[in-house]
């Protein structure tokens, strides 16, 4: 799954999503809170900074924007500062905000936040206040909104909504923009409000209840897996959808379709903040069917994204670098070190990012001895990470002749895996490691003694690019020949 999903992130493309729903901005204010009040037991908060972003709705066309979708904004807004301020920070992500309509008699969704810090770092939030209006809209504010959704659609790959139940997203407007949809082949993908009547997102290709929106709706708790599956069935047949995804935090989410009940799990993490999770995992959904690819896909990237989200604080977007550093840095925890060349130069990037120094060596390590482990000890005083380079048993033959290697290049690969100073163990076929150093571009590059009058491959390569090589001393009297012929010599003997 891991090598899937990173060629899944680097080809996402550019798809054109349609995000529609109550668009929020979101103001944290950020301040010292050092002491009490004395006219209350409550902190004071000496405010230190101000910031905008983009929520509700709003946070999901900022998250598809950083993932590199081309985002059409369509909803409502009030005429008032807070609606500037929402429109300005749309624009900067490159979105298209012609499709928000200004109502003069409401206002701008938005949630202020307090966050307090102790000795100037420890973010915790201390209050929020919001202002809003929940009024459901006029007729023909409502006709309005569809006749900017439909002059719309055409340009769209998919369809977002995003609804906080906020008086938008009425069951009469829900249905005509699920039913034109349908009509124009778009898929519409929706993370519902809690409610306990789902009926308004009949027909829609699929929807993202969480465990406790999920609850409401069915009339149950949701505990284990069957209680899962049964949820996902029962809203699946009821509003005829293509598919159902439950997310259930720590736990990962359950993806039903017609051809899959299946829990997705997701990798265990410390929870930060949950803020933004939800518009994250919709964003990454929506933005994976549009590249053309299916629902468990989807699914598997929005757990990855779902979880580097909970890792911040506040609602903050994520980009495809920090989704192939996420998905390295798993890959890290439970896969082995041999890898195929292409697999390692993703994980060597990923390393390099962070400033760690790149080691190379190859060899054939037939019969591992003393001399190899001190070999490798020197490698590894010389840098951070230690990639080895292994002649495959073609490449063996070729330099060794027809009788070796005594070990086959799995075991030789696994028992230089089982060593704690190497990191990476890569096989090559070539006679030569020139290509796979071209590959590796090791920051170092060691040798033995003995090479120092052979010429070393890759000397002028590593040097040309910033590199340098280093002559590893030799451990006299051992190598893999002397064994090899000593334990011939045994064999006669006895």
């Amino acid at each position: 799954m891991y090598k899937q999903l990173l060629k899944i992130v680097t080809n996402l493309g550019s798809p054109k999503v349609m995000v529609v729903g109550d668009f929020m901005l979101d103001v944290y204010i950020y301040g010292d809170a050092e002491r009490i009040s004395p006219e209350a037991p409550v902190p004071v908060l000496l405010i230190r900074e101000k910031k905008y972003g983009c929520g509700g709705a709003g946070s999901v066309a900022a998250d598809l924007s950083a993932l590199g979708a081309s985002v059409t904004c369509v909803g409502i807004i009030g005429q008032d500062q807070n609606g500037k301020e929402l429109t300005s920070k749309l624009k900067e992500l490159h979105a298209d905000t012609s499709g928000l309509m200004e109502i003069k008699s409401r206002p701008t969704i938005s949630k202020q936040r307090l966050i307090g810090l102790a000795q100037h770092r420890h973010q915790q939030q201390l209050f929020r206040m919001d202002e809003e209006s929940t009024e459901p809209l006029s007729p023909e504010q409502e006709e309005k909104i569809l006749t900017l959704y439909k002059q719309r659609l055409p340009q769209a790959d998919v369809i977002c909504i995003q609804d906080h139940n906020k008086g938008l997203l009425n069951k009469s407007l829900c249905s005509e923009l699920i039913k034109s949809a349908k009509q124009a082949g778009k898929k519409i993908i929706i993370d519902p409000c809690l409610t306990s009547d789902y009926s308004k997102y009949e027909g829609a290709a699929l929807i993202t209840p969480n465990r406790q929106e999920s609850s409401n709706a069915v009339g149950f708790e949701l505990q284990n897996e069957t209680d899962y599956a049964n949820a996902a069935s029962r809203l699946i047949k009821k509003l005829k959808l293509e598919a159902v995804v439950i997310t259930l935090d720590k736990t990962g989410a359950y993806l039903k379709t017609k051809g899959i009940n299946q829990l997705i799990p997701t990798r265990p993490r410390d929870v930060y903040d949950v803020t933004g999770a939800g518009d994250m995992v919709l964003s990454t959904i929506a933005m994976t069917l549009a590249a053309g690819f299916d629902y468990k896909t989807a699914v598997e990237l929005a757990n990855v994204t779902g979880g580097i989200e909970v890792g911040k604080f506040g609602n903050q977007t994520i980009t495809i670098d920090e989704i192939i550093d996420e998905l390295i840095s798993q890959n890290h925890t439970n896969t082995s070190k041999v890898l195929l060349d292409d697999l390692l130069v993703d994980e060597l990037n990923w390393h390099r990012k962070r400033h760690k120094k790149i080691v190379f060596t190859n060899g054939c390590f037939d019969v591992l001895h003393t001399g190899h482990v001190e070999y490798l000890k020197f490698c590894k005083s010389q840098g951070d990470i230690i990639v080895v380079g292994l002649n495959s048993d073609g490449s063996v033959k070729k330099i060794k002749g027809n009788d070796r290697p005594v070990n086959n290049q799995h075991d030789r690969a696994l028992v230089l895996a089982a060593l704690e100073m190497i990191d990476y163990i890569t096989i090559f076929d070539e006679p030569d490691p020139l290509n796979l150093i071209k590959k590796v571009k090791p920051d170092i590059l060691v040798k033995g003694q003995d090479w120092e009058k052979k010429g070393i491959i890759g000397r002028e390569f590593v040097e040309s690019s910033g590199g340098k090589v280093v002559l590893a001393p030799i451990v006299k009297g051992k190598s893999s020949t002397a064994t090899i012929e000593k334990m011939k010599s045994l064999q006669a003997k006895s």
